[in-house]
């Protein structure tokens, strides 16, 4: 088990390969298909440290945050999938969720240094490892707005690094590895 503490450094992603398990520790931004594609405008505007978001080493998980928990949502979803290569470009160095992710996607994070990491949703597991939570952005999205998280021990599985990719079986994505599973849906 390979332990992560965030904000991660490049030489702790450096290091990961398909098929890793690892536990995430420190602050992990949650968000998905409804606060992503905002959160990269802030990107493009500038305005990001106006938030006090620092996404440089930080690790995004593709969830919304309920009374009822944290799971993961699937990450090829359209408005998910398009907002990694920015937000790798941004610093995040992890994305979490789950689902095969396209090629197109597999190259922006090998170009940014970032990988993809998949979590099975098991939801009471995942928000047992949640020690404190709070709303950074965009509250009128209730349970889909950007939190920030402190978690302990948060389990996951490198799926996409450095070119490789735990989907190479599935259909849209490099044929570089064999095993591995597709997952997730698209809906």
């Amino acid at each position: 088990m390979v332990k992560l503490f965030t904000p991660l450094a490049e030489p702790d992603v450096a290091r990961l390969k398909i098929y890793d398990e690892v536990e995430i520790f420190g602050k992990v931004y949650a968000g998905r298909d409804a606060v992503l594609p905002k959160l990269v405008q802030l990107i493009s505007d500038g305005s990001l440290r106006n938030r006090g978001i620092e996404l440089e080493g930080s690790v995004v998980f593709h969830t919304a945050v309920s009374p009822a928990g944290i799971g993961p949502t699937s990450s090829n979803k359209a408005e998910i999938e398009s907002s990694i290569p920015a937000l790798s470009a941004a610093g995040v160095k992890v994305h979490l969720g789950k689902g095969a992710l396209s090629l197109e996607t597999l190259e922006a994070l090998q170009k940014y240094g970032a990988v993809y990491a998949v979590t099975p949703p098991v939801s009471a597991l995942l928000t047992s490892k949640v020690r404190s939570q709070r709303v950074v952005a965009f509250p009128e999205e209730g349970m889909e707005a950007l939190y920030e998280l402190v978690v302990d021990g948060l389990p996951a599985i490198i799926a996409i690094a450095h070119g490789e990719s735990i989907f190479a079986h599935c259909e849209g994505v490099r044929e570089v590895g064999g095993g591995g599973w597709c997952g997730g849906d698209r809906s």
